[in-house]
């Protein structure tokens, strides 16, 4: 069975366990004032696993034709890919 903490309106903090369908109580245990209000706390959530980080997208199998490229996604130069240059006697 859970157990429940709940607040009186002069702030006195107690915890009951009773059942989830268990009506709660309308007076403090401590002071007798009512009515009372069941106090809720966050929950920790953890994520674990893959899938969860910006660093785990991203992460598929390249094909052969991707593996040339560097990091920014542009291919490096090669011989074939450079302009050639005019020589200044072939043009006299």
């Amino acid at each position: 069975m859970p157990i429940y903490e709940y607040r009186c309106p002069n702030g006195h903090l107690f915890e009951l366990i009773q059942r989830m369908d268990d009506a709660q109580p309308e007076v403090c245990e401590i002071c007798g004032e009512g009515p009372v209000e069941r106090v809720l706390y966050p929950v920790a959530v953890h994520f674990k696993g893959s899938g969860f980080y910006t660093t785990d997208y991203g992460r598929g199998k390249r094909s052969k034709g991707d593996e040339s490229k560097d990091k920014d996604g542009a291919k490096p130069e090669t011989k074939e890919s450079k302009p050639e240059k005019k020589e200044k006697a072939a043009e006299a």
